[in-house]
């Protein structure tokens, strides 16, 4: 006796060796032996074990599913009563097997109500299923199209409107995105470069970059760099004007001027140096159009070649202390002694006149270390640069700033019509010891007044080589200083504009935004703090990446092949005359501060990387080193 019994979802045959009434030992055909529930059984048979299934399957394939369907009626069925049904005769046992197969190969068709029991499927049921296998059908049919284009190098239409959602942000339950990754899969090639290929970049040369900038937009300003909401900007009223005239110091792309400087001798060798930064916080309230644009963007974001501002260019243009303006400000005094003691300090909310914009690049021309070493600037306001030279370095000698510390370098790039010339600009010279010194000044000295009479602000505290934003009081190690708020620059980061928001309403005699004993507010201050040191990251990782793209680009546009390098670590090498860091193609084993020479391979504009090795006979010594 043989049987004919349901496993694992499908149907299989044995022989019987032994039936206990509740279980039956069998033997397949292959002679494996298993125990099986008598409840599994479907069908019992004499024919040849081997036969079976092929017989009822090549008759199984004969039947359509339809004709089933139709006359099976609405009531439970067997399987044995359909094969009679559909044969017109007492079925044999291969005949009823082939039924059972058919019936459990159409599942849209019929449900399955038990062991060889099967009932039809509504036919609302199975017209939507039916609908669903061709609409499927058709989809597999599209998706192999598009894969089939994408591999020719062609860009389907319908892909167009959506590449960027497609390389940014794929919704895999897409069948676009589904044809992309089976694209990819099938080339061994990645996205990008396949709708390179493909041509979804009008501009060839440009491409790499706009994938990356596209990429960085799509997560931090999806609707747009562009501002398209409303300016509610309005001119502070009722100031008193300052009886000083000041300028300010920034290269020649500056558009957001945040602060300036004025200098007016008192007598006695006593001059008073006037801090003044430009008051945003007086043009628009905390409830409008801008302080919602700021508090999202946090940050102007800086690239080579580009910038997005924090606040539109007509916002900007209100508040910043451009050339010729009289312009709202909050202003930080000090009066210094003739051998630079400070004597006294007082802040004010006031109209400024910006006498001034001086521009590095021509500042430098005759501010500059010759200048400090003949004690005379011959240019524009040289005799007051000098003095706030010198000024500058007392401040940074009392926050126990080393003179003698080696400055790091600045690398400037110009990019014209995709071409990109990268110049150097070492940091510490005169006009950076000017602006530096008297901005980490003014930030210490506001921070410890906000401290000092239990206003709330936001801190930038390093300790422990970590620098992190905080609404505590804590010290900036790497400056030297007790406390340190951004103040600043209330034009280009958020935090500084919170902070001038609090410095004003203090210094009016206000209750402050945020209100140090309330726990709700200093929440919010404190959540704020963590939204600006992410967000403020990530621009820096993207200014960092898009730099480094452009280091690929001048590689390849000076044919340059090798270059001298310095070991970091392992096979981390630190390029000597560009920003950039690569990773060698091996460990070359050599202790950190190697001098050696690089060599560049294949460069992949795409994932910003690229082959480099170590030149043969190229290292010096480690002593040398």
């Amino acid at each position: 006796m043989n049987v004919f019994y349901e496993e694992d979802g499908g149907f299989k045959v044995g022989h019987v060796m032994s039936d206990i009434g509740t279980s039956l030992q069998i033997e397949s055909v292959s002679g494996k032996r298993s125990k099986i529930k008598a409840n599994a059984v479907v069908l019992r048979f004499e024919s040849a074990l081997d036969q079976y299934l092929p017989e009822a399957e090549k008759i199984a394939a004969q039947i359509e599913p339809d004709f089933l369907w139709e006359v099976c009626g609405t009531n439970e069925f067997g399987c044995e009563d359909m094969a009679q049904e559909y044969f017109g005769h007492k079925p044999s046992s291969t005949e009823a097997a082939a039924v059972a197969l058919k019936l459990h190969a159409a599942p849209m068709y019929f449900y399955k109500r038990g062991k060889g029991r099967y009932q039809a499927a509504p036919e609302e049921n199975l017209k939507a299923a039916l609908a669903s296998i061709e609409r499927k059908k058709r989809e597999a049919e599209q998706m192999a199209g598009w894969v089939a284009q994408l591999k020719a190098g062609a860009m389907p239409d319908e892909f167009r409107p959506h590449r960027d959602t497609l390389l940014y942000k794929p919704d895999r339950n897409t069948l676009m995105v589904k044809a992309c990754e089976a694209a990819e899969a099938e080339t061994h090639t990645s996205l990008p470069l396949l709708f390179f290929n493909a041509g979804a970049w009008p501009d060839r040369d440009t491409a790499q970059y706009e994938y990356h900038l596209g990429k960085f937009l799509s997560e931090y300003f999806p609707r747009g760099r562009q501002y398209q909401g409303e300016i509610d900007a309005v001119e502070p009223a009722d100031l008193p004007l300052a009886d000083v005239c000041a300028y300010s110091i920034d290269d020649a792309a500056t558009t957001e001027v945040d602060d300036a400087f004025s200098v007016r001798h008192l007598g006695d060798g006593q001059v008073e140096i006037g801090i003044h930064i430009a008051a945003p916080a007086l043009y628009f309230g905390r409830d409008g159009a801008l302080e919602k644009l700021a508090n999202t963007r946090l940050s102007t974001v800086y690239f080579p070649g580009d910038k997005i501002t924090m606040l539109p260019d007509t916002a900007v243009a209100h508040a910043t202390l451009a050339e010729g303006r009289i312009c709202p400000a909050v202003s930080y005094y000090t009066i210094f002694s003739a051998d630079l003691q400070l004597l006294s300090a007082r802040s004010a909310i006031e109209r400024v006149k910006i006498e001034k914009n001086l521009r590095i690049d021509r500042l430098e021309k005759y501010f500059n270390e010759n200048a400090i070493a003949a004690g005379r600037a011959d240019g524009e306001y040289g005799e007051e640069l000098i003095l706030l030279h010198r000024i500058a370095m007392a401040l940074g000698s009392r926050r126990g700033k080393d003179e003698n510390e080696i400055d790091r370098v600045d690398y400037n790039f110009d990019i014209v019509d995709g071409k990109v010339s990268i110049s150097t600009r070492k940091r510490g010279n005169p006009i950076d010891t000017v602006v530096s010194e008297l901005m980490i000044f003014v930030n210490s000295e506001w921070g410890k007044l906000l401290a000092d009479n239990g206003v709330a602000a936001i801190y930038r505290s390093q300790q422990n080589m970590k620098t992190r934003m905080t609404t505590d009081a804590l010290p900036h190690e790497g400056l030297g200083v007790a406390q340190y708020a951004w103040s600043s620059s209330p034009l280009r980061r958020y935090v500084d504009l919170v902070n001038q928001r609090q410095l004003i309403a203090f210094l009016r005699g206000e209750t402050p935004p945020y209100q140090r004993r309330v726990r709700d507010s200093i929440s919010q201050l404190s959540e704020l703090a963590r939204r600006f040191d992410l967000t403020y990251d990530a621009y820096n990782e993207f200014q960092r990446n898009l730099e480094r793209y452009w280091c690929l680009r001048y590689l390849a546009q000076e044919g340059i092949t090798q270059y001298p390098g310095t070991m970091i670590r392992d096979e981390l090498v630190r390029a000597d005359a560009l920003p950039l860091i690569v990773k060698l193609d091996r460990n070359p084993e050599l202790p950190p501060k190697t001098p050696v020479t690089v060599n560049v391979g294949e460069l992949d504009y795409w994932d910003i990387s690229g082959r480099f090795t170590l030149a043969e006979n190229a290292v010096e010594t480690p002593q040398a080193a």
